[in-house]
Protein backbone atom coordinates (compact mmCIF):
# COMPACT_ATOMS: atom_id res chain seq x y z
CA UNK A 1 0.00 0.00 0.00
CA UNK A 2 1.33 3.41 -0.96
CA UNK A 3 1.65 6.27 1.50
CA UNK A 4 -1.60 8.11 2.11
CA UNK A 5 0.14 11.42 1.53
CA UNK A 6 1.26 10.38 -1.98
CA UNK A 7 -2.24 9.22 -2.88
CA UNK A 8 -3.81 12.43 -1.56
CA UNK A 9 -1.22 14.58 -3.35
CA UNK A 10 -2.11 12.87 -6.62
CA UNK A 11 -5.84 13.39 -5.99
CA UNK A 12 -5.17 17.06 -5.31
CA UNK A 13 -3.24 17.30 -8.59
CA UNK A 14 -6.16 15.71 -10.48
CA UNK A 15 -8.63 18.20 -9.01
CA UNK A 16 -6.32 21.12 -9.76
CA UNK A 17 -5.70 19.98 -13.35
CA UNK A 18 -9.44 19.71 -13.91
CA UNK A 19 -10.03 23.16 -12.40
CA UNK A 20 -7.45 24.93 -14.57
CA UNK A 21 -7.86 22.88 -17.78
CA UNK A 22 -10.03 25.48 -19.56
CA UNK A 23 -7.79 28.41 -18.70
CA UNK A 24 -4.67 26.42 -19.60
CA UNK A 25 -6.14 25.38 -22.97
CA UNK A 26 -7.08 28.97 -23.87
CA UNK A 27 -3.63 30.30 -22.97
CA UNK A 28 -1.89 27.51 -24.88
CA UNK A 29 -4.04 28.19 -27.94
CA UNK A 30 -3.03 31.86 -27.88
CA UNK A 31 0.64 31.07 -27.20
CA UNK A 32 0.87 28.56 -30.06
CA UNK A 33 -1.11 30.62 -32.60
CA UNK A 34 1.42 31.94 -35.14
CA UNK A 35 -1.07 34.53 -36.48
CA UNK A 36 -1.14 36.37 -33.12
CA UNK A 37 1.37 39.19 -32.50
CA UNK A 38 4.57 38.21 -30.70
CA UNK A 39 3.72 40.37 -27.65
CA UNK A 40 0.34 38.65 -27.10
CA UNK A 41 1.91 35.22 -27.44
CA UNK A 42 4.62 36.12 -24.95
CA UNK A 43 2.05 37.52 -22.51
CA UNK A 44 0.07 34.27 -22.78
CA UNK A 45 3.23 32.30 -21.99
CA UNK A 46 3.84 34.46 -18.93
CA UNK A 47 0.28 33.94 -17.69
CA UNK A 48 0.66 30.22 -18.34
CA UNK A 49 3.79 30.23 -16.18
CA UNK A 50 1.84 31.91 -13.37
CA UNK A 51 -0.59 29.00 -13.11
CA UNK A 52 0.14 26.50 -10.32
CA UNK A 53 2.59 23.81 -11.36
CA UNK A 54 0.38 21.04 -10.02
CA UNK A 55 -2.37 22.14 -12.42
CA UNK A 56 -0.40 20.72 -15.35
CA UNK A 57 -1.82 17.36 -16.49
CA UNK A 58 1.63 15.80 -16.98
CA UNK A 59 2.26 16.02 -13.22
CA UNK A 60 -0.51 13.50 -12.53
CA UNK A 61 0.73 9.99 -11.79
CA UNK A 62 -1.39 6.97 -12.70
CA UNK A 63 -1.94 5.03 -9.48
CA UNK A 64 -3.69 1.78 -8.65
CA UNK A 65 -7.23 2.36 -7.32
CA UNK A 66 -6.86 -0.56 -4.90
CA UNK A 67 -3.35 -0.16 -3.48
CA UNK A 68 -2.09 3.22 -4.71
CA UNK A 69 0.93 1.58 -6.35
CA UNK A 70 2.41 3.93 -8.99
CA UNK A 71 4.14 1.33 -11.17
CA UNK A 72 2.91 -1.47 -13.45
CA UNK A 73 -0.44 0.29 -13.96
CA UNK A 74 -3.04 -1.12 -16.36
CA UNK A 75 -5.08 1.77 -17.76
CA UNK A 76 -7.97 -0.44 -18.83
CA UNK A 77 -8.60 -1.62 -15.27
CA UNK A 78 -7.05 1.33 -13.38
CA UNK A 79 -5.18 -1.09 -11.12
CA UNK A 80 -1.64 -2.43 -10.81
CA UNK A 81 -0.46 -5.82 -12.04
CA UNK A 82 -0.34 -7.21 -8.51
CA UNK A 83 -3.90 -6.15 -7.67
CA UNK A 84 -5.05 -7.39 -11.09
CA UNK A 85 -3.56 -10.82 -10.52
CA UNK A 86 -5.04 -11.02 -7.02
CA UNK A 87 -8.52 -10.01 -8.16
CA UNK A 88 -8.36 -12.34 -11.18
CA UNK A 89 -7.30 -15.28 -9.02
CA UNK A 90 -10.25 -14.64 -6.70
CA UNK A 91 -12.63 -14.53 -9.68
CA UNK A 92 -13.53 -10.87 -9.14
CA UNK A 93 -12.86 -9.84 -12.76
CA UNK A 94 -15.39 -11.40 -15.17
CA UNK A 95 -13.89 -13.44 -18.00
CA UNK A 96 -10.33 -13.35 -16.69
CA UNK A 97 -8.61 -16.57 -15.79
CA UNK A 98 -5.03 -17.33 -14.85
CA UNK A 99 -3.13 -18.77 -17.77
CA UNK A 100 -1.33 -22.08 -17.50
CA UNK A 101 0.33 -24.34 -20.08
Amino acid sequence: MAKKSAIEKNKRRRRMAKKYSGRRARLLAIANDRTQPQEERFAARLKLAELPRNSAPNRIRNRCEVTGRPRAFYRKFKISRIALRELASNGMIPGMVKSSW
